[in-house]
C-alpha cells in the first residue's frame, strides 16, 4: 500500500481546510514536498484548488521545482479540462493527472486522456458526500456543487471509460481528522477492479488501520496529519509495518 502526501495548492501556497473549505496557508509546497520525500513518502499529490487558466503557470512552476530534487511519482489535479491541459501538466514533470469536474461534464475526456497517455496516467478524482447510510453523491468544485450522480455508478463508469486509478475523497471527513469514511471506501473498492486512493480524514494511526481493514485500499492520502506534524512519514511507515500493513520497506532497498 502506497503512502501519499496530499498537498492542496492555492496560488503558490500549500493550504489546508476543513471539508475543502476555510482554507489556511501552511507554507511553501516545495519545502514540504522535499521534506516528505526525504522522509520516504511514496508519492506526492498536488491539487490546485484555484485551477484557473490565469493561475495555471503557478502550479506548473511548483511541479517543475519539485522534480528537481524529488524522485517519486507526482500526480496533479485541478483545472485539467482537456488532453492539452493534461499534456502541459505532464511536460512540467507530473506522472499522472487527476480529473474531476471536466470528467463529470465530459466523460469521454477520461478515454481521451487514457488513450493518449495510458490508463495509468488517468486518475479519476471523486469528491463524495453521503446522502444517507450506504448512499453517496459525487460533487465537484471542492465539494460545493452537486451532480445528482451516485458515486458507485460513477466509479464503475469511469473505470469502464479507461481510468486507471480513483482518488476517492470524502468531503464529509476531509480535514476533520476523525477518520476515513470506511463504508464509502469499502463500497468503492468492492465496485471497481482498479486501484483506489482513500483520502480525507486521517488524524492518527488508528484511522489508517481502520481504512486498511475496511477494504482493499491501494493507497492512503494524508494531509492534516503530516502538515501539522502529528506524525512523520517515517512514523507512519514504521507503525504500519509493525501492524503488518504491506507498505514499502525503506531499509530493504
Amino acid at each position: 500500500m502506497r503512502l501519499i502526501a496530499r498537498m492542496d495548492i492555492k496560488s503558490t501556497h500549500l493550504i489546508k481546510g476543513i471539508q475543502l473549505e476555510g482554507l489556511r496557508k501552511i507554507g511553501d509546497p516545495n519545502e514540504f514536498a522535499k521534506k516528505y520525500y526525504d522522509d520516504g513518502i511514496d508519492e506526492i499529490l498536488y491539487m490546485d484548488i484555484v485551477a484557473s487558466l490565469y493561475e495555471r503557470t503557478k502550479i506548473l512552476n511548483i511541479v517543475k521545482r519539485t522534480t528537481e530534487d524529488v524522485f517519486v511519482p507526482i500526480t496533479v489535479g485541478g483545472g485539467i479540462r482537456s488532453v492539452e491541459d493534461a499534456a502541459e501538466v505532464l511536460r512540467a514533470g507530473a506522472d499522472k493527472v487527476a480529473i474531476n469536474t471536466a470528467a463529470l461534464k465530459e466523460p469521454q475526456l477520461i478515454s481521451a486522456v487514457a488513450k493518449k497517455f495510458g490508463s495509468q496516467c488517468m486518475v479519476l478524482s471523486i469528491e463524495a458526500k453521503q446522502n444517507c447510510p450506504g448512499s453517496w453523491e459525487a460533487y465537484y468544485d471542492n465539494g460545493r456543487e452537486k451532480t445528482g450522480m451516485d458515486v458507485m455508478e460513477w466509479a464503475k463508469r469511469g473505470c469502464a471509460l479507461g481510468a486507471g486509478e480513483i482518488l476517492l475523497t470524502s468531503v464529509d471527513c476531509e480535514g476533520v481528522a476523525k477518520g476515513f469514511d470506511c463504508h464509502l471506501v469499502r463500497a468503492v473498492t468492492d465496485a471497481v477492479p482498479i486501484p483506489v486512493i482513500a483520502s480525507g480524514g486521517m488524524g492518527r494511526m488508528e484511522h489508517l488501520f481502520e481504512v486498511v481493514s475496511s477494504g482493499h485500499v491501494d493507497a492512503v492520502a494524508m494531509a492534516h496529519v503530516l502538515h501539522y506534524g502529528k506524525l512523520t512519514v517515517g512514523e507512519v511507515r514504521e507503525q504500519a509495518l509493525a501492524k503488518g500493513v504491506a507498505v514499502r520497506r525503506i531499509d530493504c532497498e
